[in-house]
């Protein structure tokens, strides 16, 4: 789901609901100005099943919005404050698309030098083996020996498919996705945004303190964070209520973190100030990474092509002395 146009339907829906136009209706209008069609498709739903009278909190239970959102607007539904809900959500969406486009960007211009350098290393192969070392046998009319730097050749070949395959195993697998995303820098920060934005907008609501971190909980599964917030909760019930006491000694969340919400006379007050902070650190964690991503991108490049040139090079120049004569 595009995370921006999601914004800006709550943003639109919240200014309809104040206005005094019913849900249905609002929907309705909605649909019509939305560009992806998977969103417009669910809302159009949303908007049928609630004109056939259907409840709201069962409507929701029926469509494939993000499970934060549906949580929520039942909230705001029941609380009678639907479209300050709305705004809320829109903050919060807008967040983590801009995140999101930060993080894409910085896995496309690695992508793209892996795409890039194994074209040209497979170019050079085939340029080797049906013109360099071919031409150079027929010419002699003897087989060729290939000499021992032309494994340079292959060599950048086999570690761009190795990496690449590595790639593609830790991209497949769910565990590890969790798990990295937690790990490599600029993805944690923007995680730890995300999730204290979200504990935010659940605190706000007037929602319990456990019951936000089990919200929070289900919401990342069995990431790190996911059981550190299972820790909280256990520390929680265990009478240690103050934010510094049942987050001591975290792996996960910094101290940084940890003390900023914890000094803050409300915790939702607190957990918005590190989703502010946090997202800036991860903004400027991925310009620093993008900004010496490139020329380490381009040397690994040039390295690829200096490798396979020079193979080709001394082939070039074995080829030549045979057929003079010359000793090797």
């Amino acid at each position: 789901m595009n995370l921006d146009e999601f914004a800006f339907f709550n943003r639109q829906l919240a200014e309809m609901l104040r206005t005094g136009l019913p849900l249905e209706g609002s929907l309705r209008q909605l649909a019509t100005s939305l560009r992806d069609g998977a969103l417009r498709g669910e809302i159009q739903q949303l908007e049928a099943d609630l004109a056939r009278g259907t409840p709201l909190p069962e409507a929701l239970a029926r469509r494939r919005f993000p499970d934060l959102f549906t949580r929520l607007v039942r909230l705001g539904a029941a609380g009678h404050d639907l479209p300050g809900l709305l705004i809320l959500l829109a903050d919060y969406y807008q967040r983590r698309h801009v995140l999101a486009t930060r993080l894409q960007a910085l896995v496309f211009y690695p992508a793209t030098v892996l795409v890039a350098s194994a074209a040209l290393s497979l170019f050079f192969l085939w340029f080797y083996h049906a013109l360099v070392a071919a031409t150079a046998t027929e010419l002699v009319e003897s087989p060729f020996q290939a000499p021992p730097a032309a494994l340079l050749v292959w060599l950048p070949v086999l570690v761009l498919l190795g990496v690449g395959g590595l790639v593609l195993v830790l991209a497949a697998l769910p565990v590890t996705r969790r798990w990295l995303r937690w790990k490599l820098p600029g993805f944690r920060e923007a995680n730890l945004a995300q999730l204290a934005a979200a504990l935010h907008l659940v605190l706000a609501r007037g929602t319990p303190l456990d019951e936000a971190l089990a919200l929070a909980g289900e919401l990342e599964g069995a990431s790190p964070a996911g059981r550190e917030l299972a820790r909280w909760r256990r520390q929680l019930a265990n009478g240690q209520g103050r934010v510094t006491e049942f987050a001591a000694g975290s792996r996960v969340f910094p101290h940084l973190f940890v003390w900023m919400v914890g000094q803050a006379a409300d915790l939702g007050e607190g957990f918005r100030r590190a989703a502010d902070l946090f997202q800036a650190r991860a903004r400027h964690r991925t310009e620093m990474l993008l900004h010496a991503g490139l020329p380490v991108a381009a040397l690994f490049l040039g390295l690829c092509i200096l490798a396979q040139l020079s193979a080709s090079a001394t082939v070039l120049h074995r080829f030549i002395n045979a057929l003079g004569g010359f000793p090797e």
